[in-house]
């Protein structure tokens, strides 16, 4: 018979030994492959150099965003409800150039003073008065408290630590000492005191009222503004920079959160949110600046007489005060300086008449120059105005220390007498420096103070 077409097929033979393994197989070891050590260093260092390069990168064009948003700023203002950008010189003139008219809404300010501030402190004695409505009277020691001193000092704006002293009517200057008088009301200590009063002829105690009512006016001795020497903040630690895109003005302390300097420092710069205030440094920086949510100048400021040129700025917030942040004592009316008198200023203006600013503060010892001669020097010269410096030359206040502070020591304190102003060039013959003069303007400045807590 003919072969069938089965599938079956013999069993091949099985190898027992094969299957034996199968069954029980042995442990498979992996091995890594070999990796040369500098190609891992090497495989390091590129990674760092990318990571370097992208952080250099980054930096790059953070600063350089910083930078071009600072000089659009300095030419433009951008309107954010409308997204565009109208010319700086168009914001804070008045005119609503923004739809929402914010370009007009952060504005310097002006005050007028609609009465006299109320209280005030006369004479190198610091002797207290008050505003009866018609007439300055002097405070006698009669019923005088601890409280009484506290309210007085705070009316009077900075205080700390506040104390009074008895000066004898008989040793007080003319015309001081023949009154009139005035006297606490027994139990009036926390009534303003220009409310708790009565009319005295006579103070019973035979003495009168001296406060002092802060640690101000505490800085350094008497040792570039042109002709100047380095100093340090310490010195003098009442002295700030006014800043709006970099050193604008000089400017003082005269409380944790006020400011006296110059109202011709704004002429050109009104918009308040663009001022920054640089406080405590030796050096000339723009880090760290505190905010600013007023600038007010005096309403009667004449900017072509250079008049009234005084103003105030407001910090958003009060700043530590410390050795490097002290204020300065605001001067008590009638400090009389005399012809001659030792005065210092300071700041970081140019070391030379069109020369470059100061990155180290400077300061320089003058002296007051009598009215008389300066007038015969600049013509009249107004009674907001008083003049300092050195006749022969070399030592004057320069542009960039506008607004600064010329300082008189008095009974062991540093006292705000004037603020750098005006001038014909810097540190030349017979051109001294004109300065506010802020015993004038001090019914001004305590009640821009008052009416702005």
């Amino acid at each position: 018979m003919g072969s069938s077409r089965s599938s079956f097929q013999e069993p091949a033979d099985i190898d027992l030994s094969n299957f034996s393994s199968m069954l029980n197989p042995q442990e498979v070891v992996c091995k890594k492959p070999i990796t040369n050590p500098k190609e891992k260093a090497l495989k390091r260092r590129k990674i760092f150099i990318w990571i370097l390069i992208a952080v250099v990168i980054v930096a790059t064009l953070v600063t350089a965003g910083y930078f071009i948003k600072k000089l659009i700023e300095s030419y433009y203002f951008y309107c954010t409800s409308s997204a565009k950008f109208i010319p700086l010189a168009k914001s804070c003139d008045g005119n609503f150039d923004c739809s929402q008219g914010e370009d007009e809404a952060y504005c310097l300010s002006e005050f007028t003073e609609n009465e006299t501030f109320p209280v005030r402190l006369i004479s190198a004695d610091r002797v207290l008065q008050v505003f009866n409505g018609k007439t300055w009277v002097t405070v006698c020691s009669d019923d005088w408290s601890t409280q009484h001193t506290e309210t007085a000092c705070n009316q009077l704006g900075y205080t700390k630590s506040p104390t009074s002293n008895n000066v004898n009517v008989g040793s007080l200057p003319y015309p001081l000492k023949t009154g009139p008088f005035t006297a606490v009301r027994s139990g009036s200590g926390s009534t303003p005191v220009h409310q708790a009063t009565i009319d005295r002829s006579v103070c019973r105690t035979g003495s009168v009222v001296s406060l002092t009512c802060s640690d101000c006016g505490v800085g350094g001795n008497m040792e570039r503004i042109v002709g100047g020497v380095d100093a340090h903040i310490e010195e003098y630690p009442w002295q700030v920079s006014l800043q709006n895109g970099g050193h604008r003005c000089g400017g003082s302390l005269v409380s944790s959160r006020w400011i006296v300097t110059a109202a011709h420092c704004f002429s050109s710069n009104k918009e308040v949110s663009r001022w920054t205030v640089m406080s405590g440094e030796t050096y000339m920086t723009t880090l760290g600046g505190s905010s600013v949510d007023k600038i007010i100048i005096h309403n009667k400021y004449d900017e072509a007489r250079n008049d009234y040129d005084l103003a105030m700025m407001r910090l958003s917030s009060p700043i530590s005060l410390g050795d490097k942040r002290k204020p300065v004592c605001l001067p008590p009316k009638d400090l009389l300086l005399p012809d001659k008198a030792p005065v210092v200023v300071s700041g970081w203006g140019l070391l030379r008449e069109n020369g470059k600013t100061s990155t180290i503060l400077q300061k320089a010892d003058i002296e007051v120059i009598d009215r008389k001669t300066c007038s015969n020097i600049y013509g009249s010269i107004s009674q907001r105005m008083i003049c300092a410096g050195n006749l022969k030359g070399g030592v004057d206040s320069c542009q960039g220390d506008s607004g600064g502070p010329l300082v008189y020591l008095s009974s062991s304190k540093w006292n705000l007498v004037g603020v750098v102003s005006w001038g014909d060039g810097c540190a030349r013959e017979n051109r001294p420096g004109v300065y506010s003069n802020v015993d004038n303007m001090l019914n001004w400045i305590y009640s821009v103070i008052e009416k702005n807590p």
